[in-house]
């Protein structure tokens, strides 16, 4: 086998890139493979020169065909079942991109029971180290927001609180300054029509105010 994955190696270097005919030379195509079919295209006819095309010669040998050059196949992991299946000594898992963080954990927890072998994490041990750190630095965050958040409302509550009890002084200010103004008023009034009566009739209301009890 591992004779087979070294052969595949050296296959691989030696292998050509396979462009479309005169990607190399225009701009708008594409580096892709597509099949020339011209009538008179010299790299259809396999002339001398030219562009190589893919052809059967170039594959890996078939043992080692679609393996990892650590020589296990490889297998897409989306949750615990596909664990399951996976026989260790041949397979290897690899853990999709779409996997959440928290669920990785999971899996590769469950990986280092069944002693398989993960492709894409190279050690389980830090990745998992260094994620729950991450968890725990986010929750000490977390708690110190809502504490400044509690802080805060506390804050509002006490302010809102005073500006209400202010409000409710002046208010009571206000009144009692209202009263006085209203009396002020009241007395000025009876001064002028005092002052504009003749002399006889301020003399009645004198001794009008002196028979009318509590006064």
């Amino acid at each position: 086998m591992n004779q087979l994955l070294e052969l595949r190696k050296k296959l691989k270097k030696r292998k050509p890139d396979f462009l479309r005919q005169d990607a190399h030379k225009v701009k708008r195509l594409k580096k892709k493979w597509r099949a020339p079919k011209g009538i008179h295209s010299k790299m259809r006819r396999k002339l001398r020169g030219y562009r190589k095309q893919p052809s059967i010669g170039y594959s890996s040998p078939k043992k080692v065909r679609y393996l990892h050059p650590s020589g296990l196949k490889e297998i897409l992991v989306h949750n615990l079942k596909n664990l399951e299946n996976i026989n260790p000594k041949i397979e290897a898992a690899v853990i999709a991109k779409t996997v959440g963080v928290r669920k990785k954990i999971e899996l590769l927890k469950k990986t280092k029971e069944l002693k398989i072998n993960v492709l894409n994490v190279k050690n389980i041990d830090e990745f998992i180290k260094k994620v729950e750190e991450k968890f725990k630095k986010q929750k000490e965050k977390a708690a110190k927001r809502e504490e400044e958040k509690k802080k805060a409302k506390e804050e509002a509550l006490k302010k809102a609180k005073e500006k209400k009890e202010k409000e409710k002084e002046k208010t009571e200010e206000e009144k009692k300054k209202e009263e006085e103004k209203e009396k002020k008023a009241v007395l000025e009034k009876e001064k002028k029509e005092m002052a504009t009566m003749p002399k006889e009739t301020k003399a009645v209301q004198q001794i009008v105010r002196r028979k009318v009890p509590g006064e």
